[in-house]
């Protein structure tokens, strides 16, 4: 018996999911109704949600990059790589020095073959030529000198071959706050930055990418700030010699900067304070953001103020302060989307304050196609609040269902077969998806002033010459719509009431969603007609407990399509 009972609700249950109406009646959708309904206040000047608030919008491009706070020192990626071989090939832009390994074949009018280093003097001797300056020369240009060389004694019938085989190798120590401090080897031709790969980087928690010193015979040469060769491409005209010596110093202040930013990163302050302005030029935000939060402690109390682009120009930032990049000011215009029956674009982009009724005189459409009078909309705010309202429903059902008490062997082993039912059936309902359906075509075709949210889409549907007869009913079935039929003559043609079927249990639903409860009343192509099931004194008390869950989830189900 209680398992008949149970299949009984579960039977009317289905018969209800794509019946009942999604959201609220056309006449509670007036504007100020709606937006109290979305916050529990709203008072004079506070935002709504479909207005929003501050957010931190991401750059085009930034997929991957995670929101929230940098915590990426600006600079470290130079280091994330291994260091690379030194290679024995210079470059042509390589400038030749004493110490270079170079080859000289000359052969026709005279012969010579030499392959040595340049002296200290940057000469190289050359048989029956004599000594030929290389220092100062580029490695591209070196066929060219030499053979020039050669030409001024030579004018005739002599060729030359010259190439560089390999540069002066050198060994440089890298010390200071770098992963691995010690002795380098690598060859003249290599910069700073290839020695401090070697040493496996600036420690990104202690050294400064900013206040970088190579001494030689104990006297400063040379500073190097890594900013200007990440943003310019600019390093130091400097050639490494063997004993150089490369320090790396202690980390300065570091500004963070987040947000809608192109720069996500902390960023080193040359000094004790950066301003607002040096770290724009840093950070490059969007054209989105309008404003920026400070946070940082002040005399070892915490800090935080709130200021536009033009304040933060001028502000003042120390060491450890964060800035987020913020858009902090309401969109003028919403985006909404059209589908169904319609001739137009599918997008239209409005006033904030635009209401459907307006909208919908710029939507073109065929009028013998569209039902102008079945349209409806769908919002993602109501979903949620749907999808919400759902779970805790079920939450609440689970709860009643698995708390509930047993007086007797016999009555727990019943709740237990209980148990096992409606918990199938929480399964599936938890399965159910709303799409956030709200009705906005009262009885007569007129549509509502309701406000549009940006992401609304408004459904015109199609014109139908059917009606839908489905619930409890032999064979179930779409049927042609005549003026002079009543509901029982659909009923009759969809092979008659089941036999848990009743006259008096019929519901008629538009195509706008409204549904109608008095049979009475005429039926309209793409109607859908409901023969709801018939419940009996038995079976009363069951379908008591399972109402409250039945009627939250046929809230949130979608609607069926007419034929």
């Amino acid at each position: 018996m209680l398992r008949n009972k149970l299949l009984m609700a579960a039977a009317l249950t289905a018969a209800l999911l794509p019946a009942l109406v999604h959201a609220q009646p056309a006449q509670d959708l007036a504007p100020g109704r709606a937006e109290a309904g979305a916050r529990q206040t709203n008072r004079v000047g506070s935002a709504t949600e479909a207005e929003a608030g501050a957010q931190a919008v991401l750059p085009l491009g930034a997929g991957q990059r995670n929101p929230g706070p940098a915590t990426a020192v600006f600079g470290s990626a130079l280091f994330t790589n291994n260091a690379t071989a030194t290679s024995d090939a210079p470059n042509p832009n390589y400038v030749i020095t004493p110490g270079d390994r170079v080859s000289v074949r000359v052969w026709g009018a005279t012969e010579a073959e030499v392959t040595g280093q340049v002296d200290s003097a940057g000469m190289l001797f050359l048989p029956q030529i004599g000594p030929v300056r290389l220092a100062g020369t580029r490695a591209g240009d070196l066929q060219r000198t030499v053979e020039g060389e050669v030409r001024r004694i030579y004018t005739q019938e002599v060729n030359v071959y010259a190439v560089l085989l390999s540069t002066q190798r050198i060994g440089v120590f890298v010390t200071g706050f770098v992963k691995t401090p010690g002795r380098f080897g690598g060859s003249a031709a290599d910069s700073v930055i290839d020695f401090l790969v070697r040493a496996g980087g600036v420690d990104p928690s202690r050294g400064s990418y900013r206040d970088i010193v190579v001494r030689r015979n104990g006297a400063n040469v040379a500073s190097v700030d890594l900013y200007n060769f990440l943003i310019e491409g600019r390093l130091p005209a400097l050639r490494l010699q063997e004993g150089d010596t490369i320090v790396v110093g202690r980390q300065r202040a570091l500004v963070g900067a987040d947000g809608a930013v192109r720069n996500n990163f902390l960023f080193e302050v040359p000094g004790r304070a950066m301003t607002g302005r040096e770290l724009v030029e840093y950070s490059r935000p969007l054209p989105a953001a309008t404003n920026a939060v400070i946070q940082g402690s002040r005399g070892g109390r915490p800090f935080s103020r709130y200021v536009t682009l033009g304040e933060l120009s001028s502000a003042q930032l120390g060491d450890q302060d964060t800035v987020s990049f913020i858009t902090d000011a309401p969109a003028r215009t919403i985006r909404v989307t059209i589908e169904g029956s319609r001739i137009g674009p599918s997008v239209l982009v409005a006033d904030r304050d635009t209401q459907l009724c307006t909208l919908l005189d710029y939507v073109a459409v065929d009028p013998s196609l569209a039902n102008t009078q079945g349209v409806f909309l769908l919002r993602q705010r109501v979903a949620a609040q749907q999808q919400r309202t759902m779970e805790e429903t079920l939450d609440r059902l689970e709860r009643q269902l698995f708390l509930a008490t047993s007086p007797t062997t016999g009555v727990s082993q019943i709740r237990t077969a209980e148990a096992n039912l409606v918990g199938q059936y929480i399964q599936r309902a938890r399965r159910t998806r709303p799409d956030g359906l709200v009705v906005v075509m009262d009885s007569t075709g007129n549509c509502a002033p309701v406000r549009l949210e940006d992401g609304d889409v408004i459904v015109i549907p199609e014109r139908s010459q059917t009606i839908l007869v489905s619930g409890e009913v032999n064979a179930p079935r779409a049927i042609l719509w005549q003026q002079n039929l009543v509901p029982a003559d659909y009923i009759r043609q969809a092979g008659g009431l089941s036999p848990r079927g009743n006259t008096s249990s019929l519901m008629i639903r538009r195509a706008s969603g409204e549904l109608v409860l008095d049979a009475t009343q005429p039926l309209r192509p793409g109607d859908e007609l409901i023969a709801l099931p018939h419940l009996d004194r038995r079976v009363i008390q069951l379908f008591t407990d399972f109402s409250s869950i039945v009627f939250q989830l046929a809230y949130a189900a979608r609607s069926l399509q007419n034929f």
